[in-house]
This record gives C-alpha cells, sequence and structure tokens, in this order.
C-alpha cells in the first residue's frame, strides 16, 4: 500500500462505488492534508490583506506569505528576493517575455515541445526558431547547436516535456548556449520540478518558471524565479496598487523587487499553502518515494509498450524520464470519449487531447492523445490496474490484441 495514499483527502472519494485514482497529475496535483489545513486556517484565524496595514492580522498574514516565499527560494536555491508570485506559469513566462522589452526582430531560440505557454509568449516578442526533437522527444543536439549560431538574444528551454515526459540535459545546454553567445536563458520547469530538485545556482539560469500546483501546492500561484539583476531591468506586467513605493502627479518609484512584480491582492491564502507543500515535499523526500515514482514511470512505459493497440508518445526508454506516458489510439478511437469513460466506468482520472503542445502533439502522434501521468501517491498496481480497464473498454470499441 502506497504509504502517501492516507495523506490526501480526495483519494478517499468514489464515483458510484468506484475508488478513484488519480493520474491527471501532469495537469495539477491533489493536495494532502496539511497543504488544506494551512489554507483554511489562514481563512479561519485571519483572512486580513498584506502589506497594507500596520494591524496584528496584517502584519501576521504578510509574514507568513513572505515566509513562503522564503521556502520556495530555499528550495530552489534562491534568494528570497528571487523569487516573484505569480498566477503560474504561464504568467510568469509572459512576463519575462514581455518585460524584457525585446526589439520584435529578436531572435529568440526555443523548444519545439514546449507547451504553449513557452512557444506563444516568444513568438509575439520576437523571431522564434525552435529547435527539433527526435521521433520519441528526445532534443535534437545538433539542430540545437545550428540555431545558436545566429546568436538568439533569448534562448527559452523546457526542462521536462508533458507531453513525451523526457527530461532534457538543460545543464549541458545551458553550457553551450553560455560558450557561443549572451543570451537570457529562460527555463520552464513546471513538469520537472515537481520530481526532481533543482538548484538554480548550480544551473546556471537566469530565470525559471514553475508551478506550485503541479508540486501539492494550490492553484492560482505560479512562481518565476529571476536572477537579481535581471529582475531589476525587467519590466513590470501589471502596474498598480502594492507595487509602488510613492505616486504623485508627476510619476511614481516602483518598489524593489521582487515586490514590483506583484500589483494588487495577490493569492495570499494559496501562497500560504505552498509552504505547506514545500514542507510535504521536504519531508518525504526519501528513497522510498522516489522508488515509487521509478516505479510507476516503468509501469507507464512497459504498459503501453505491451499494447500493440497503442502508440507511446515519448521515450521507450524509463532513463531521464519522469512518470508519463501520451498515447495514441487506434484509428478511429476518440481520445476525450475514452477519458470519460475511463472515470465514469473505472474510476481512473487521466487528461484528453492535444495537451497544450499542439505542434508536438501533431507531429508524433497525428490526432488528440490520452495522457496517463502519476505522481508519489499512486503505485504500479494502480496503473496495471488502469491498463487491464483500458482492455475492457478497448475489446468493444476497438481491437484490442
Amino acid at each position: 500500500m502506497n504509504p502517501f495514499r492516507k495523506d490526501f483527502p480526495a483519494l478517499a472519494r468514489d464515483i458510484d462505488g468506484q475508488r478513484i485514482v488519480y493520474l491527471d497529475n501532469g495537469a495539477t496535483t491533489l493536495k494532502p492534508q496539511a497543504v488544506i489545513d494551512a489554507v483554511t486556517n489562514y481563512y479561519a484565524f485571519n483572512g486580513a490583506n498584506i502589506h497594507r496595514g500596520k494591524h496584528r492580522l496584517s502584519e501576521d498574514a504578510s509574514d507568513a506569505y513572505e515566509a513562503a516565499r522564503v521556502a520556495i527560494a530555499a528550495y530552489i536555491g534562491a534568494a528570497a528576493n528571487e523569487v516573484v508570485f505569480t498566477r503560474n506559469t504561464t504568467e510568469a513566462l509572459n512576463l519575462v517575455a514581455s518585460g524584457l522589452t525585446l526589439n520584435p526582430d529578436a531572435y529568440i531560440v526555443g523548444c519545439f515541445d514546449a507547451h504553449h505557454s513557452q512557444i506563444l509568449p516568444w513568438r509575439r516578442a520576437g523571431r522564434l526558431a525552435l529547435t527539433q526533437v527526435d521521433e520519441q522527444g528526445r532534443i535534437d543536439r545538433a539542430h540545437f547547436r545550428q540555431l545558436l549560431r545566429d546568436r538568439p538574444r533569448v534562448v527559452a528551454l523546457t526542462h521536462c516535456s508533458n507531453v513525451t515526459g523526457a527530461i532534457h540535459p538543460v545543464q549541458e545546454l545551458i553550457a553551450e548556449v553560455r560558450a557561443c553567445c549572451d543570451a537570457v536563458i529562460v527555463l520552464d520547469a513546471a513538469q520537472s520540478l515537481p520530481h526532481q530538485r533543482i538548484d538554480v545556482s548550480a544551473l546556471d539560469v537566469d530565470f525559471m518558471a514553475f508551478s506550485p500546483h503541479k508540486m501539492l501546492g494550490p492553484t492560482g500561484v505560479g512562481c518565476l524565479f529571476g536572477r537579481s539583476a535581471h529582475l531589476a531591468g525587467l519590466r513590470p506586467l501589471a502596474v498598480g496598487g502594492g507595487m509602488v513605493d510613492w505616486v504623485d502627479l508627476e510619476g511614481s518609484v516602483e518598489r524593489r523587487i521582487p515586490h514590483k512584480f506583484e500589483a494588487g491582492t495577490p493569492a495570499i491564502a494559496s501562497v500560504i499553502g505552498c509552504a505547506a507543500a514545500i514542507g510535504y515535499l521536504r519531508a518525504t523526500d526519501t528513497p522510498e518515494r522516489h522508488r515509487i515514482e521509478q516505479d510507476n514511470c516503468v509501469a507507464l512505459v512497459q504498459g503501453a509498450l505491451e499494447r500493440d493497440y497503442l502508440r507511446l508518445i515519448g521515450p521507450h526508454s524509463t532513463d531521464a524520464r519522469i512518470g508519463i506516458a501520451t498515447l495514441r489510439l487506434a484509428d478511429g478511437i476518440v481520445a476525450g470519449e475514452v477519458a470519460r469513460m475511463m472515470s465514469d466506468s473505472y474510476g481512473y482520472m487521466v487528461r484528453s487531447g492535444h495537451l497544450c503542445a499542439q505542434p508536438l502533439v501533431s507531429k508524433l502522434a497525428g490526432g488528440e492523445t490520452l495522457r496517463v501521468s502519476a505522481y508519489l501517491y499512486n503505485d504500479a498496481a494502480e496503473i496495471a490496474g488502469f491498463y487491464q480497464a483500458l482492455d475492457e473498454l478497448m475489446s468493444w470499441m476497438g481491437p484490442a490484441r
């Protein structure tokens, strides 16, 4: 029995008497009781705004909010003033893409397997060229080097694909960038950080965006790490209350980083909940948890490869890979219909569609897919059960063999 499962109240729910198995962790993770308690305690015993008042409740809320920033910064090896709270990874990446105020003709190198949020902002900001990937989703290193020859202004890297689960060798890629040009390096770590620690100082990245809701935290919060020198020169995405020290009829004075990027009332309760999520991840950073995650990855990959009515989109090896299996079903089978039936008839929660990475999914899968993504509260038995249920479903929908 998975030792972490008991900490997640949502997993006690059933649907029509069927115990649920949550396998949509690439979209968002469930929340442990510790995170739920942190959020509800703020609303139950405080509820005040932050950085506004001098009364006790406001000061207590402000202290808890900033303590969350310190906890997140320590988790990634950053200084506290290098962590900006946003609404999500998407907003964090948009903040950098717009805040750099690039020339419209600026040359930018990205990744073909990137999430739309690491493609569309850069397409708007300048001339974006995408590094190709091979048939299993691994980055084409020769093509990457070729694109670097034109000395990009920005290199927007994806650490781990939300489609293939492939973890790219970003330390090596960053070293290649540093050796050839003076580009700003922006890393999307939304899928990788939930599964492995990242030390931003050792990685030598300029900006890194991620979403705590994919690592047991509440929704409504994203994080942007930025080196202090880069953050200081970044233009805020929004202006208004909370991000200024002084306003008069002639102008205004912005607050210091990171506060100048956090206009308006933030998601206070959710940020406080993020600190509890980081605490949970630290407490469970054990060999047992990492073994469970590796076993999940093996079960997902092997289960797909054993079925000839499925095509696995992504590496067939479990090396440098997280527990995601994106599946192309037999022709004529609608992935969205399968996802609904897996939920309503069997209790398995999985994702369908183009996964906000349509160029990649269209190229590698040729159409909509079914994605199964595991996390620390899942186990190999649940994944085996998913494939058995899929076999049964396909036996009357299509040619399961």
